[in-house]
């Protein structure tokens, strides 16, 4: 099973991603996490991809296409995989389509008026990390440990409102682009996390 996984920022992708890995035994391919291995470990990519980040730039598709590539070659990929966070973009996505022949594009469909209400209610405690939203949640204080709940930076209305436009660009003609190819599957991701896995269980059990 090869799946790509979409969805926009607050979308519950990672979230949905553990259950998906979970229960498919399916290597999880977090572009965030492979980046973060080749810097760490100093590969001719991770050294291109520094070069950029040392300026303050995006990696160039080009050099995130030739991370996932080598990821993809590892054994334990035989079996399938679950990519998340790659394509971002439909050259990405025509690069993908020399890698891999992918089974299914799963989207966690979203209303982005209210997933900005969702993100910019979130907040967190600063010392356990404990999540809360603001419409169920009043204190000050956290309830598991006594810590200070605040909101992130990330969360502010101008960041999220900056992730979610940055978003639309770039993945909506990427939507377009798997729609033609027949390949894509949309589920409700406004729904409870439980919910929106049991959908997600019934569009992949039908490709198993």
């Amino acid at each position: 099973m090869k799946i790509v996984l979409l969805g926009a920022p607050g979308a519950g992708k990672g979230t949905q991603a553990v259950k998906i890995a979970e229960k498919y035994n399916v290597v999880h391919i977090s572009t965030g996490d492979i980046f973060r291995k080749n810097l760490k470990e100093g590969t001719p990519v991770g050294l291109k991809a520094k070069a950029y980040i040392d300026k303050g730039q995006l990696v160039p598709d080009e050099v995130t296409c030739e991370i996932v590539a080598e990821r993809l070659k590892e054994s334990d990929c035989k079996k399938g995989f679950m990519l998340d966070g790659f394509p971002r973009n439909v050259m990405q996505a025509e690069a993908l389509d020399k890698m891999a022949d992918v089974d299914l594009v799963l989207n966690l469909a979203v209303d982005l008026d209210k997933l900005m209400a969702r993100l910019t209610g979130r907040r967190v405690c600063s010392s356990c990390g404990e999540s809360y939203h603001v419409s169920a949640f009043d204190g000050k204080k956290c309830t598991k440990c006594g810590g200070d709940v605040i909101q992130r930076a990330d969360d502010t209305e101008e960041t999220v409102g900056n992730r979610l436009k940055v978003y639309t660009e770039q993945t909506q003609p990427l939507i377009d682009y798997y729609l033609a190819k027949g390949k894509l599957k949309s589920v409700d991701g406004m729904k409870a996390i439980d919910d929106v896995f049991a959908e997600v269980v019934t569009v992949l059990d039908k490709i198993k």
